[in-house]
């Protein structure tokens, strides 16, 4: 059956936004092998199909390896994933490893077990991606993600931290991309349903009621209701840090500022909003480049 017009139109946003994103940061290179992580959720499903579309036409040349950590939850449909990766004729592998009784076992009743299962999923993917000789790792993320960590770490971490586009691993030996950080996750939802992707629902983590971010989830999805556009300005801001008008010595030398300084920080003092942040809502999400 062929895709609808919107379809179409929900394919080509995310294929642009994600190809942006790839330049902005530099994220695949000539030569690069990139390992990409599928869940079986929808963001994952989105991420295979916009780097296998893009890299049919991508100035670059770069390998794509799929991988799935099957964790061993009950009830798990093990067969989904490598019968649909089959059907694309992709390279990938699906990596066994019970980190489920590990969580479960270490975790009490009651209490999130999405920073142990990370930590053990993270492991588990490193190590696949040495073995495969992969130098880069694609994560689904996408802007809502983002901005929610954000304010995650804000709220509830005391610290003004998110989750960056790229990230260069602990060891050094690999590069963490999120090629779908400028992507909206509406988006990606109406694609994956357009695409029938087969959804494989976690019950792990993702039947938990008590999470944090769910929480943040629900109060972004409040604000933006009541004033649109709110995660886009959020995400915007994200890349406009202005750190001498932050309060971390780390990032500005606040101590060593005296009288007479030449002040060359962007966004420098002023008493009152600058012409892009005046105006109506909508006028002022025109003035930063959110609404056309």
């Amino acid at each position: 059956m062929e895709p609808s017009n919107t379809l179409l139109r929900i394919r080509k946003r995310l294929e642009s936004s994600a190809g942006k994103a790839i330049a902005d940061y530099n994220m695949i290179e000539d030569g690069d092998t990139v390992l990409v992580c599928v869940s079986g959720g929808k963001d994952s499903y989105t991420l295979l199909s916009v780097l296998l579309a893009l890299r049919e036409r991508a100035p670059v040349d770069f390998r794509v390896i799929a991988m799935n950590l099957d964790q061993k939850q009950p009830g798990f449909p093990a067969e989904i994933l490598p019968g649909y990766l089959s059907t694309l004729g992709i390279e990938y592998r699906i990596v066994e490893q019970d980190t489920y009784s590990i969580v479960k076992s270490k975790i009490p009743e009651g209490k999130t077990t999405c920073s142990l299962c990370s930590r053990l999923r993270r492991g588990v993917i490193y190590r696949t991606a040495k073995e495969l000789g992969a130098n880069k790792i694609a994560l689904g993320h996408h802007r809502d993600d983002i901005v929610h960590t954000l304010f995650l770490n804000l709220l509830f971490g005391g610290q003004l931290k998110a989750m960056p586009p790229k990230l260069l691993t602990d060891d050094g030996a690999h590069v963490v991309i999120r090629p779908l950080a400028y992507c909206a996750e509406k988006d990606i939802a109406r694609f994956a349903r357009g695409m029938a992707f087969p959804i494989i629902p976690c019950n792990l983590c993702g039947s938990q009621d008590n999470l944090q971010r769910q929480k943040i989830r629900e109060m972004m999805a409040d604000w933006d209701s009541r004033f649109p556009g709110r995660t886009e300005a959020v995400f915007s801001a994200l890349q406009k840090v202005i750190p001498s008008h932050l309060a971390d010595n780390a990032c500005f030398d606040f101590k060593n500022l005296r009288v007479g300084m030449a002040m060359h920080a962007a966004g420098g003092d002023t008493l009152f909003d600058p012409p892009a942040l005046s105006g109506t809502p909508e006028q002022k999400l025109r003035n930063w480049g959110l609404l056309s």
